[in-house]
């Protein structure tokens, strides 16, 4: 690869030349129901005893129709399961309606975030007129993640439908629709769950007088088999900005008293996204940056549903993942990937990932990569707070907070993450270290349209450790902590590796996640697309 240098914002970021074509990894491909073998290289830690559990899309046209975003790709489902060192593999679609429609039909049936579904021509013209005005019908396509509510495993995406699935055998049990619990319009599909099973999310909620931001509970246990999110209720209401122009958020943070959101200025232009079947465009169109505004924090005490009357302000950025959330002397350290522009959600149409020489090169010089940023927010702010004076007196700290409040960033990283483009995909020991303080965050590094390094960073001494190799594609690392695990990093990390210039050339990845060094790899004789996210669900 040729490289240069392009200035954005703040920081200077790798021109690249010469990126090889990623096609091959969003094209369509079969599924495997049936549990095949894997050849193991190297060697799989035997106290691995569970299924690393992968979403992400997997079917992008029916017929002669085809999507045009990524996120509108239909749901497949992945598991490796791990026992006694081996592997095995299998895949399913999930069988939702939007893709049991489109397969009884063999067209797009179901509009989905940029792609809408045009009349049947089967209907007369007088009914393929009139149904130019019907609104969006939320699509059931739940292929952003793997979620767990009281104990059962669902797949989710960002409307209000999601699906509990067996993971065992990836088989689609029943659909389930917030709506019918609390008066949301749709939730996150990136929830956060205490110790004990309770489960916080969010979710906006749309009447006559706009729209609302709303935090969700749910209860950590089941009084019945049959039960999903019975008993939830919503914590508390936030009043957007601009209610005719909400922002769009993909994820929220928590920490241990505390949910953080954060309202961001990519915004939702809620007469475009109603009126937006009538125009024959996609809710895509819709949603757009508007780099005028400012980032907000909003804090909302977990225990009392009380939002904070202190805002915390910061310049325009764009987050879809945070790293973690925590409190420490009076302190909330706020840490996320940022970008410095919002425009990326549009920039990831399929036609853009299949480009190729000049064209491709084109598509990623021009897109704003993301980075591990901190935010130290001062939890004790009263009318009596000097103004002019930084609140932020953590002297290991180069963040800064100002009253009204106005908060500048602190890099969590060197100056060699620019040469891996950035960081997404954000992952930590979540079960021992999420809400706490901690020292260790992976992800991928992005030195192309989709992650092609494996990250881990120290934050003392904001050091990264890399595994790279030319021609493969590694997804979102999920770490899995050791049975006798006594230090943060004590465990491995999961990912599944794909490549675009060799058929049938998957493998999941296992590295020493204290040393960064393959442990082994277990290798899939299929093509898998690149995914979004998964989670590791222990062996009972």
């Amino acid at each position: 690869k040729a490289r240069g240098n392009v200035v954005y914002g703040q920081y200077t970021t790798l021109e690249l030349k010469g990126l090889e074509s990623i096609a091959p990894l969003v094209r369509s491909v079969e599924e495997t129901p049936e549990p095949i073998a894997t050849e193991v290289c190297g060697t799989i830690p035997t106290w691995i005893r569970g299924s690393l559990l992968r979403n992400g899309p997997g079917k992008f046209e029916f017929g002669n129709q085809h999507y045009n975003h990524w996120f509108d790709g239909m749901a497949m489902l992945h598991q490796f399961k791990i026992e006694d060192g081996k592997v095995t593999y299998r895949s399913r679609f999930l069988q939702s309606d939007a893709y049991k429609k489109n397969s009884e039909r063999n067209r797009i049936m179901v509009s989905e975030f940029g792609t809408v579904a045009m009349p049947d021509p089967c209907k007369n013209f007088f009914l393929r007129f009139l149904s130019r005005f019907e609104m969006i019908e939320a699509t059931d396509n739940a292929s952003v993640s793997f979620v767990k509510y009281k104990g059962d495993c669902f797949v989710s995406t960002e409307t209000n439908y999601m699906y509990r699935v067996d993971p065992e055998s990836l088989e689609t049990q029943n659909k389930v629709d917030w709506t019918k619990f609390i008066a949301v319009n749709m939730a996150t599909a990136h929830p956060h769950t205490e110790p004990d099973g309770t489960t916080y999310n969010m979710g906006n909620s749309y009447g006559r007088k706009g729209a609302l931001y709303n935090i969700i509970k749910v209860p950590p246990m089941k009084n019945n088999p049959e039960e999903t999110l019975e008993g939830a209720k919503v914590l508390c209401s936030i009043v957007p900005a601009d209610k005719a122009r909400p922002s769009y958020y993909h994820s929220f943070a928590m920490s241990e008293n505390y949910v953080v959101f954060i309202e961001q200025p990519i915004k939702m232009d809620l007469m475009k996204i109603v009126t937006a079947k009538l125009r024959g465009k996609g809710i895509s169109e819709g949603v757009y940056w508007d780099p005028k505004q400012d980032t907000v924090f909003h804090l909302v005490d977990k225990h009392t549903g009380q939002t904070s009357s202190v805002k915390f302000h910061t310049k325009a950025l764009s987050v879809f993942h945070q790293i973690n959330a925590y409190e420490e002397d009076g302190f909330l350290m706020l840490d996320m990937c940022c970008s410095d522009n919002g425009e990326a959600i549009n920039n990831y149409l399929i036609q853009n990932l299949r480009k190729s020489g000049e064209a491709l090169d084109q598509v990623y010089n021009t897109m704003y990569r993301a980075f591990p940023r901190r935010f130290v927010l001062p939890l004790n702010v009263t009318n009596d707070t000097p103004t002019g004076v930084n609140l932020n007196t953590r002297p290991a700290s180069s963040a800064t907070s100002f009253k009204t409040v106005v908060c500048q960033f602190e890099d969590l990283h060197g100056e060699d993450l620019y040469e891996y483009g950035g960081l997404e995909f954000p992952q930590i020991n979540y079960s021992k270290f999420n809400t706490r303080p901690y020292r260790y965050f992976y992800g991928c590094g992005f030195r192309h349209l989709v992650g092609d390094s494996l990250l881990k960073i120290d934050l003392e001494g904001k050091k990264v450790k890399v595994w790279y190799q030319k021609g493969l594609f590694p997804s979102e690392p999920v770490f899995v902590p050791s049975p006798d695990a006594v230090e943060e990093d004590d465990g491995v990390i999961l990912s599944v590796v794909v490549t675009p210039t060799e058929d049938k050339s998957t493998f999941l990845l296992v590295l020493n996640a204290k040393t960064w060094e393959e442990l082994g790899r277990a290798e899939v004789p299929v093509n898998i697309p690149y995914g979004f996210h998964g989670t590791f669900n222990p062996t009972a």
